[in-house]
């Protein structure tokens, strides 16, 4: 786990506000390493979500660097144009959300192919059998051919990271991905992504408020109005 995968280099964003400018980052330096399980952890307002979407490059930075460095290639994401930074994100990252933003008159399956079919990556007999397989990975194939407004909030949410895993992208970005889940349904969705971690080397990069969940990352860090105030790093059981 000695490969870095995400590096972000005095990364700093700031929102200009009718009340004047706000700094949601101060100068972020960060390495997430190729199969790491890292938390960033903060209070409502900490800057998290930004944190993320300067990852993936949904956001612009203000300074610094982010390179991502998929499949051995190092990118600047932030020097990409939108549409260069669109199809880089579609081939290298996927995004799981707290809301889940599953498509309601879709089935489960089609919401896994719709996102195969815009990359044209398979064809459309190979989208289904790859979206099943997603879905038994997720332990949910059984439901494959009901709405989403049929299933639980957390069998919804584990159809979003299937979603997410439908191009077989190196990293996952997950938003607070357990926060509206009961406690015992947030377990086994943060268990799912402990193995996605650990079993298929899958670099996953999760925010969250929940300050208890420190100790289940392979790493994390605390974010602090706008900066990051501390690391540290977990030996999991069962990892190597």
């Amino acid at each position: 786990m000695n490969t870095p995968i995400v590096e972000l280099k005095n990364v700093s964003k700031t929102y200009s506000t009718a009340a004047g400018d706000f700094p949601a980052l101060r100068n972020i330096n960060l390495t997430v390493h190729l199969g790491e399980f890292l938390g960033i952890v903060g209070k409502s307002g900490a800057g998290k979500s930004t944190l993320l979407n300067m990852i993936n490059g949904v956001d612009e930075l203000t300074e610094g660097e982010v390179i991502v460095s998929s499949g051995g290639k190092p990118v600047s994401v932030h020097n990409l144009t939108e549409d260069e930074k669109a199809q880089w994100r579609g081939k290298t990252m996927g995004v799981v959300y707290q809301s889940f933003q599953l498509l309601p008159m879709l089935t489960l399956v089609e919401n896994i192919t719709l996102v195969m079919d815009l990359a044209e990556n398979f064809k459309p007999r190979e989208s289904r059998e790859k979206a099943l397989e997603l879905l038994r990975l997720v332990e949910i194939e059984e439901h494959a051919d009901k709405l989403p407004s049929f299933i639980s909030g957390g069998q919804q949410q584990r159809v979003a990271i299937a979603r997410a895993l439908a191009n077989d992208p190196d990293i996952l970005v997950a938003d607070e991905p357990t926060g509206s889940l009961d406690s015992i349904t947030a377990d086994h969705v943060f268990e799912l992504f402990s193995r996605l971690a650990a079993e298929r080397g899958k670099t996953i990069i999760m925010v969250t408020h929940d300050m208890g969940l420190k100790s289940r990352f392979t790493r994390h860090c605390t974010l602090v109005d706008g900066e990051l105030m501390s690391e540290s790093h977990t030996h999991r059981k069962g990892k190597q």
